[in-house]
């Protein structure tokens, strides 16, 4: 035939095994993008997998470079703090002397929903019988792993508790001192100036601590009128004879407290501030970074009336303290609303 010819020829046909070949090839083709695609749905489901076992995911909010250092994202042992993981804690400590009203006080705050205050941590010896112990106790509260009545735990945006002078912060303020700024610890001083109304509620709770004038049981606080009136019965008698010098020695108490604590982030309150002052409790709110709210407690006054009716010597006391620069102690008008 001419090579030229334009008739049709037979192809000659693939050998079988080059057929099988490139079916093979075919197919694994076929496989590969069926894979791939597999792989593909998988991550997608892994990834939203993990979503869902991290929980919700957050954004921290953008905090001023002057409140870094008072900011905190702790992270409990005891519970996941879950959706408020990212929410900005801010930790604080009362500094007070017993009968200042800082129960009350603590009472307050803990009305509010983001705000927890723990009470008096350290009236227990073992808790304060040395710096290591101090210190193990704070940490452990300011990790957020001190659960008590008053924890908000997830939501909580402001932890802390309330601390005495005579529970070993200033047996140990150097330490102690260092530790809370180290820390970023904003204290809240709250004191009573009104000295010779505290030395009142102290002998009143000293006495009852042993009459027991409530059905047989000691309360320092009460929230009822009834109990108030029943426990305002008792009026103590004064040493005159060390009245001043007892007045003078808590002053200067409360006066070095705030030398020694001078270089923290701190805020001087006093009881009457509270009790006359609208603003006090907001202002209170603003420097602990949570939300302005309406702050109540079920506490109830105890010693609200006249000091003549509250003082069993009360002709001795005002006498001694008459011309002295304490005199200003025996109207009680900085008591009064």
């Amino acid at each position: 035939m001419h090579p030229y010819s334009l008739k049709g020829s037979k192809v000659a046909p693939l050998p079988p095994r080059q057929s099988l070949v490139f079916l093979i090839a075919l197919f694994g083709l076929y496989v590969c993008y069926l894979s791939f695609n597999q792989i593909r749905l998988e991550n997608k489901g892994g990834e939203n997998g993990a979503e869902k076992q991290t929980g919700h995911v957050c954004t921290r909010p953008v905090i001023p470079d002057g409140e870094l250092p008072y900011v905190h994202f702790p992270k409990p042992e005891g519970y996941n703090r879950a959706e408020c993981s990212c929410t900005p804690v801010r930790f604080f400590a009362i500094v007070s002397m017993q009968r200042s009203g800082s129960g009350w006080f603590e009472t307050l705050l803990n009305s509010h929903p983001n705000i927890s205050s723990n009470g008096e941590i350290f009236n227990r010896m073992d808790r304060r019988e040395n710096v290591s112990s101090i210190v193990q106790a704070l940490d452990k509260l300011y990790n957020l792993d001190w659960l008590t009545s008053a924890a908000k735990n997830e939501c909580t945006a402001a932890f802390g508790f309330k601390w005495m002078l005579n529970q070993g912060f200033m047996d140990y303020h150097d330490d102690i001192l260092s530790y809370l700024n180290k820390k970023g610890v904003s204290l809240i001083f709250l004191f009573r100036r009104n000295t010779l109304r505290r030395l009142i509620s102290v002998l009143a709770n000293n006495y009852d601590r042993d009459a027991k004038q409530l059905n047989g049981t000691h309360k320092s606080h009460v929230h009822s009128e009834e109990e108030a009136e029943i426990l305002a019965k008792f009026k103590p008698e004064l040493d005159v004879s060390t009245l001043i010098s007892n007045i003078r020695d808590v002053e200067k108490y409360m006066g070095d407290c705030l030398d020694y604590f001078n270089t923290t982030r701190r805020m001087i309150l006093y009881y009457e501030d509270i009790i006359s002052n609208r603003n006090a409790l907001l202002q209170v709110q603003k420097f602990l970074g949570v939300p302005v709210r309406k702050l109540v407690s079920r506490q109830v006054k105890i010693h609200t009336r006249p000091l003549p009716d509250l003082i069993r010597n009360w002709e001795d006391v005002n006498s001694k303290l008459n011309g002295t620069e304490y005199a200003r102690f025996l109207d009680g008008a900085d008591y009064l609303k």
